[in-house]
């Protein structure tokens, strides 16, 4: 059986910015990677920019759009496999949205982590990738996604090897300065308040790095695929050399590790080949 790497993420464009690279990687030496996308991304914006709740949002419409990116960035990134579980965005914490019947956060955990073991039994991974307990960067459907994963994989008799993405503090430093050196542009592009340096962790945490700069083109046709949500994304503004520095890495902390790994890596793969 060949090696298979299989990454739980939120929301139709959340594959990209983080993992993106990574998974373009893997499948260019052959690994079959499958990406499971929990909502639906119902809360997003729609095109032009508009917020929910405004005039000419229509979720129902920006759910099927997104839909369409997700398509046309997996196809970008090799990715062999989209699971689309259809959980319906529960917008930012605090929204009305999170309560509401469907929403990803006001469902059952155990509900979710079944239909999500489901599909690990299915591809039996050797290695699954998702968010901390705060989701990153606290948005409730990232919260969700990892306590699914995490118990998806507790009811496994082997579960694979977990890894959460990351961003070491040295790199949120040059990240805020290189790429969103504009604080509102910041929050713009990744939600208010957002600041990378708050939500890093400390360099010596990171299990492993990843080089993604030959392959960055994928990336760049990733997230120019998610253009509702990333057409302003301040990245997609740099020449080839600035969107390497900013874009060229892709980091992950070890959350378990059945294999007995131990120390940093530049293989997500690591033990397994």
């Amino acid at each position: 059986m060949g090696l298979t790497v299989l990454a739980v993420h939120a929301h139709p464009d959340d594959e990209v910015m983080a993992t993106g690279g990574t998974l373009r990687l893997l499948a260019d030496q052959g690994v079959r990677t499958v990406l499971v996308t929990c909502t639906d991304g119902r809360y997003g914006d729609a095109p032009g920019a508009i917020k929910p709740g405004a005039p000419g949002h229509d979720p129902d419409a920006v759910a099927a759009l997104r839909a369409r990116e997700l398509e046309a960035s997996a196809a970008a990134l090799g990715i062999a496999r989209v699971v689309q579980l259809g959980y319906q965005d529960s917008g930012m914490m605090g929204w009305d949205h999170n309560d509401e019947p469907g929403a990803f956060w006001s469902t059952r955990i155990d509900e979710a982590a079944d239909r999500l073991g489901a599909i690990l039994r299915q591809e039996a991974p050797q290695v699954v990738v998702t968010y901390n307990e705060f989701g990153f960067y606290g948005h409730p459907d990232h919260i969700q996604a990892h306590r699914a994963t995490r118990a998806a994989l507790a009811a496994l008799a082997a579960p694979p090897t977990l890894y959460y993405n990351a961003l070491p503090l040295s790199a949120a430093r040059r990240w805020r300065e290189q790429a969103a050196p504009d604080p509102d542009a910041a929050a713009s592009a990744e939600g208010e308040g957002f600041d990378p340096v708050a939500l890093a962790v400390p360099d010596e945490e990171i299990a492993a790095a990843i080089d993604v700069r030959g392959v960055l083109g994928a990336k760049r046709a990733a997230m120019v695929a998610h253009a509702s949500q990333l057409a302003d994304a301040p990245w997609l503004s740099l020449d080839d050399d600035a969107f390497a520095a900013a874009m060229g890495w892709e980091w992950f902390v070890r959350a378990g590790h059945p294999v007995g790994l131990a120390g940093p890596s530049s293989d997500l793969l690591a033990g397994y080949r």
